[in-house]
């Protein structure tokens, strides 16, 4: 069946940075990109999100050229298309989890079409429920474990339902089993239909991924597709991506 283009980067450039980037992504893939330190990856998240704006190239998110979009239009797009986790989990020490999910819905729940806040509340239950958090919603930022406080942020980035999920080193500030832990949430996410695409320097997280590209010097130097992820081929995947990484240079 032919999937739908939901992402394409078409010469991506920025600076000294980035160099000529190409790549597409269909509904529904989870995607990792790696690379040594400096090789871009970051900021290539960034352009993607229209966080940073490029000297060159096209972002479109669906029919939508992020790239020629205002301030305004792509803080809008943000808002609503899209969801976001990074490494460090920027929420707010005076509010508790459940406050500090339903931030951005707040502020996407205006005009036409506005929700209720019982809505509102139902549907960030569901998500703390499916993400194994429920409890926690009094806590503060400081009464929860590393891993409860990055499966909130996955939490919130989901409140909006947006078509694509962005993440950049969203387990780095773990420990191995919070981690796994994670990014096990995560995979559920894009089995059930969240589009991902993600930054990570662990071998392991990227062997979940159904396809890797591989920065080096800003541009993409490889390539590798493994499909969705089976758990009972993950060893031999993990082994796969390794060997592949190490003919890299990694």
């Amino acid at each position: 069946m032919m999937m739908k283009k939901l992402l394409r980067v078409e010469n991506l450039t920025k600076g000294q940075i980035l160099h000529q980037i190409t790549f597409d992504m269909e509904q529904g893939e989870m995607l990792a990109v790696m690379g040594p330190s400096g090789s871009g990856k970051s900021t290539l998240l960034y352009n993607v999100a229209g966080m940073d704006q490029p000297a060159g190239g096209q972002v479109w998110l669906g029919d939508v050229e992020i790239t020629k979009l205002s301030e305004d239009e792509k803080a809008r797009l943000r808002l609503h298309r899209m969801g976001f986790v990074f490494q460090q989990m920027n929420m707010m020490a005076n509010l508790n989890l459940l406050d500090n999910i339903l931030l951005p819905v707040m502020g996407a729940n205006k005009g036409r079409g506005r929700k209720s806040k019982e809505e509102l509340n139902r549907r960030t239950h569901r998500l703390m429920e499916k993400l194994g958090i429920t409890g926690l919603e009094k806590r503060t930022i400081t009464q929860v474990s590393g891993g409860q406080l990055q499966r909130a942020c996955i939490c919130r980035s989901m409140v909006n339902e947006p078509e694509i999920l962005l993440a950049d080193e969203p387990t780095g500030a773990l420990n191995k089993s919070a981690a796994a832990e994670v990014m096990e949430e995560l995979v559920k996410l894009n089995r059930e239909g969240t589009t991902i695409l993600m930054v990570t320097h662990d071998s392991r997280i990227a062997s979940s991924c159904d396809r890797i590209i591989y920065l080096l010097d800003g541009q993409i130097s490889a390539e590798l597709t493994l499909g969705k992820s089976m758990a009972a081929a993950e060893k031999g995947r993990e082994e796969r991506v390794t060997r592949w990484l190490m003919e890299m240079g990694w």
